[in-house]
């Protein structure tokens, strides 16, 4: 980096990957913020830059360097970002600290930190535990683990694998000239290793009546409301325990039985033109992708479809993962599968195609099918999908879009904590609600992920006397100490 350069990351002003400290007497504060930006996109730390964005050095000895070094040795693992010194005009230098993104899980002095926008802080456990299970996911994982004492073979579906291995070979996706037999084919889809039947063979395959008590996951909850909530009555009610297979044919025949379809007779044609209020091609992609990515280790957790008057929701259990946010799955973005080895059988048998463009053809087929785009949201550990009818416009639905009622409600809430931590509770009063709506609760839930709000309990997340306050700078929270 030239004096250029350095001059114009500095015209910047401090970022998510920009920092400045005056000298290295603000050390400490640096190496949190150093942590944070490997925890996160990478970025820059200034030592000689003040909060004006001028640059004023500061003298840099051999004691100086080694004193960086000793906080730098409390970052663990590891770590060994570069280090660049740059003379000013003074006689004084600007140490510039080069700091890589996306490289694991760091702590610094025995705490992670992330950061958001100029701001670091500590990170909220809920993150940290999620990180790590995304670390050990390449390895360890509820579908590459061994299935439970007992469960052999005899209890998957036979017929069901080879309809699975006609329907690979007739697309190319598996050799011609494949062993037929059940082991060498469970091999050849990598569900069995080192001799061990994996759980991805059993929530592909299983079938038997043991299972149903060994592995209650496998099932799907399908409901058809007869109003626009689930304040409403059942019209259909039903919950299927099935391997993977069998529940996407099951939500696919619920979906026939309930799906509207509308009839227009089109002048210059004969036949009448039929119109779904949801494409079918985008639903049952919907469904497959859940039954892919759906986190199988909540053992009391279910699939679940359900569908109102103006409006049809997808949930699915566990979060979403690996980077993968509500807004990219709007765009084209990486397939990640968190589940790789169940969607590979899926893609071998067409139920699902290219990765990474699920999400895209859904938006596409409800485009033609003249319906609004659908939306993403995480909430209470659940990934939801919804889709509105066709014909209905997204603007007489204003709560499912994210620009309307609930943005307004997320600016109240930061607006309501800018005077102090509050509860839940005294939040909803102060919006004027008598008990804590579903909503407030997503929106809690959705500042927390994106670090506008923290904890003042971090420990206890679930506390009763859990409240929330907006995030302040780790600095900030030394100033209250003293």
């Amino acid at each position: 980096m030239n004096f250029l350069e350095l001059q114009k990351l500095a015209s910047y002003g401090e970022s998510e990957r920009i920092e400045f400290k005056r000298s290295t007497g603000q050390r400490s504060e640096a190496l949190r913020t150093v942590c944070a930006m490997l925890n996160g996109l990478g970025g820059f730390v200034f030592f000689g830059i003040n909060d004006k964005r001028e640059l004023i050095g500061q003298d840099v000895s051999t004691k100086t360097m080694e004193e960086i070094s000793v906080e730098l040795r409390k970052i663990e693992p590891p770590t060994f970002p570069e280090f660049e010194i740059i003379n000013l005009d003074n006689g004084r230098s600007v140490i510039v600290i080069r700091i890589p993104g996306n490289t694991g899980l760091y702590l610094y002095d025995g705490r992670p930190y992330i950061r958001s926008g100029p701001t670091t802080s500590v990170m909220p456990k809920e993150e940290y535990d999620k990180r790590i299970v995304q670390n050990l996911h390449a390895t360890q994982r509820w579908e590459n683990e061994p299935v439970t004492a007992g469960v052999t073979i005899e209890d998957l579906d036979t017929e069901e694998i080879q309809l699975m291995v006609d329907e690979a070979i007739r697309l190319g996706r598996v050799d011609p000239g494949i062993n037929r037999d059940i082991v060498p084919v469970l091999r050849g889809l990598d569900l069995i290793r080192s001799g061990y039947l994996l759980n991805a063979a059993v929530a592909l395959f299983g079938k038997s009546d043991q299972l149903k008590v060994l592995y209650p996951q496998f099932s799907i909850r399908l409901g058809r409301f007869r109003g626009n909530d689930r304040l409403a009555d059942f019209a259909d009610n039903r919950i299927y325990w099935d391997h993977a297979f069998g529940l996407l044919r099951r939500a696919q025949q619920f979906l026939m039985d309930h799906i509207p379809i509308a009839g227009r007779v089109v002048g210059g044609k004969i036949q009448r033109e039929d119109q779904p209020s949801y494409p079918p091609r985008a639903l049952r992609e919907a469904i497959a992708n859940a039954l892919c990515h759906r986190d199988y280790s909540f053992v009391g957790g279910s699939t679940t479809l359900a569908m109102y008057e103006n409006q049809l929701e997808i949930i699915n259990p566990g979060a979403l993962h690996l980077g993968i946010t509500p807004a990219k799955l709007a765009e084209p973005h990486e397939s990640k599968p968190w589940n790789p080895l169940i969607a590979g059988v899926f893609y071998r048998a067409g139920v699902i195609e290219k990765w990474g463009t699920g999400t895209i053809n859904i938006i596409k087929w409800c485009k033609e099918n003249g319906n609004p785009q659908p939306v993403w949201h995480e909430s209470a550990g659940s990934v939801y999908l919804t889709f509105h009818a066709a014909g209905l416009q997204p603007e007489s639905q204003p709560e499912s879009q994210p620009e309307s009622q609930p943005e307004i409600m997320k600016n109240r809430v930061l607006k309501i904590l800018e005077d102090g931590p509050l509860g839940k509770s005294e939040i909803s009063q102060k919006l004027g609600q008598k008990v804590v709506s579903g909503q407030l609760n997503v929106i809690i839930r959705q500042l927390l992920s994106q670090f506008r709000i923290q904890y003042t309990i971090p420990d206890k997340p679930h506390s009763r006397l859990q409240k929330y306050r907006l995030t302040v700078k780790e600095d900030d929270n030394q100033e209250n100490k003293n």
